[in-house]
């Protein structure tokens, strides 16, 4: 999100340059239930930094619903969320409480964001800052019950999109506070706000959005931001968030299948920036765009209506792009906000009868050869109980897994039993089990590492490509391997980024938990990435162009499991890659 801004805004730059009256609310755990958001709603982000009051911006707009943007640590490693990671500004009612009181007052409501650009560029989105899944569920029950809030926005973009272990946590965590909140009678829902490209979301957002699915997590609304594309492309900003918003449309009926046609409508969201943004005017949102994308809003019916941000609404500072206080074209003052305010309207009205799967433990370690259990517990989340079939997936080769009883009424539990053969390859693998009632279906999983030898190894499979294959790698469309330019033996990686992917070749190792090892490899092309994501995060880039050597120092978590990768940047040359180890 601009200012903290989309994530290409930084890859262009790197690229060229080488709380009154009202008041509901109680101490943290005490409040009562919040009052669900519509079923359609405008809710423009309000830059939270700035000094500005929300409730008198929200008056003089005619923005009733505002997305409050952003809360973070203060820094990495933190498990404390602050607004705009600013001590001073801590999760409390005497910190924007008052302004809230006054715009639930007036019928509005907010929605506070988590993350934003510098967070997720500087480690303190708290999902990846902190490393504990029950303190970071923590932090958002404190931010629902302090503010008193039904819906909970995760705006992830940079650095917090190839952070497997953080978007890990942040799922799973969302999954913990979906159990407490229905177990305590309150209606949460979470968003996430996601880049995009014209035709939908970039595999980095969807993996965000497959492991949401894995955890068991609901995701309530998808909103991805319709701006900042830096393709260099040819841009009508109506028709682009129109083709995006379809593409993600067809995405999301392939994650959930079960989702009628409106239902998925009803998932999504956009966000548009108005007037010129941060890539500059060839990407400029017209007060005409706006009328075109309200209209086809309203058509479609999908859920939320957005744009970055409230503060920019305005045409004081013609010719500027990306500013936070002004659109950079002539405009009436709140001319966005006016037309857009009008989409606000339904009720939100949870199912009439629906339930809840969840699994402890959520994840387990055993020896080839070995076996271990879990418990999948159900829970009645609205209306009457249901009897509910459940399944599971993801066993790989040498692993069965079985489920008894195979059925039970919602409420009850099952046992879940897993085991491994002698032959069981080492690694990390994750086993989701689903329970169906008629349309609805929800999902848990259960993180099954098999141990490998001496607790781990560091064997790279196909480290220098001699194979003349991709495999064990997984990689993004349009990677290879190339018999020249090499660095050593007769075979290299050739991979080569697009304008929506980075061209990534991964491949996940099972090591010694809590050691400390060295990634190394050698590398040429503009922008050519070496790193570790998963149970470590550590990476480092060179642009040359001949043959430079790579080292990432790194230290294994509590799982031993990391995802050693190699890619370009966005709409870069290709990157040749060769000889890599892990020592």
């Amino acid at each position: 999100m601009t200012r903290p801004r989309s994530v290409r805004a930084l890859l262009a730059g790197v690229a060229t340059l080488a709380a009154s009256a009202g008041l509901a609310l109680g101490a943290t755990g005490t409040a009562q239930a919040a009052t669900p958001l519509p079923t359609h709603v405008f809710a423009p982000y309000f830059e939270a930094y700035n000094g500005d009051s929300p409730a008198a911006l929200s008056q003089a707009s005619g923005a009733r619903y505002l997305t409050m943007a952003f809360l973070q640590a203060d820094t990495k490693g933190s498990c404390t969320p602050y607004w705009n990671g600013n001590t001073s500004t801590p999760v409390d009612t005497s910190v924007f409480g008052s302004d809230f009181g006054t715009i639930r007052s007036r019928g509005g409501d907010v929605i506070p964001s988590l993350g934003g650009y510098a967070a997720d560029n500087g480690g303190t989105e708290i999902a990846d800052s902190c490393t504990n899944v029950d303190s970071v569920a923590a932090a958002y029950e404190k931010i629902i019950t302090t503010y008193d809030v039904s819906r909970l926005d995760m705006d992830v973009e940079d650095n917090s999109l190839t952070d497997t272990a953080g978007i890990d946590r942040r799922n799973q965590a969302i999954k913990k506070v979906q159990d407490w909140a229905a177990a305590n009678g309150r209606s949460v829902q979470f968003s996430y706000t996601l880049p995009t490209t014209t035709s939908g979301l970039a595999d980095s957002g969807l993996a965000v959005l497959r492991s949401a699915k894995n955890a068991g997590a609901r995701i309530d609304v998808v909103n991805i931001m319709t701006f900042d594309y830096y393709d260099g492309a040819t841009h009508h900003m109506a028709t682009d968030t129109q083709t995006a918003a379809s593409g993600l449309h067809d995405q999301l009926a392939t994650l959930y299948p079960n989702m009628s046609d409106s239902q998925l409508w009803n998932s999504i969201g956009v966000t548009e920036m108005p007037g010129i943004d941060d890539y500059g005017a060839a990407e400029t949102f017209t007060t005409a765009d706006a009328t075109s994308v309200y209209d086809w809003a309203v058509a479609k019916g999908i859920n939320t209506l957005s744009f970055w941000a409230l503060q920019r609404d305005n045409g004081g500072c013609p010719g500027t792009g990306g500013s936070d206080s002004c659109s950079g074209i002539a405009q009436d003052t709140w001319y966005f906000s006016h037309t857009f305010a009008p989409f606000t309207g339904g009720t939100t009205t949870p199912p009439a009868n629906d339930f809840n799967v969840s699994l402890s433990p959520t994840a387990a370690s055993v020896d080839p050869g070995g076996s271990t259990t879990a418990t999948v517990k159900t829970s009645v989340t609205s209306g009457s109980a249901q009897s509910v079939n459940l399944t599971v997936s993801g066993a790989p080769s040498g692993v069965t897994a079985a489920l008894s009883p195979a059925s039970v009424t919602a409420g009850g539990t099952a046992a879940l039993s897993v085991r491994t053969s002698a032959s069981t390859a080492p690694g990390t693998y994750t086993l989701t089990v689903t329970g169906t009632a008629g349309p609805a279906s929800h999902s848990s999983s259960l993180t099954l590492t098999v141990n490998g030898s001496g607790g781990g190894t560091t064997a790279l499979a196909n480290a220098g490509f001699e194979t003349g294959s991709l495999t064990p790698w997984t990689c993004d469309g349009g990677a290879s391997v190339v018999t020249s330019p090499v660095h050593g033996g007769s075979h290299a990686l050739k991979t080569t980024p697009s304008a929506s992917q980075t061209g990534q070749c991964a491949q996940t190792l099972t090591l010694k938990p809590g050691t400390s090892y060295t990634l190394s490899g050698w590398v040429q092309g503009p922008y050519s990435y070496l790193g570790v994501s998963g149970g470590a995060t550590a990476s480092t880039w060179a642009s040359s162009s001949s043959w430079s050597k790579l080292t990432v120092p790194f230290t294994t978590g509590s799982s031993g499991t990391v995802t050693v990768y190699v890619h370009g940047w966005y709409g870069q040359g290709a990157v040749y890659a060769d000889d890599l180890s892990v020592s």
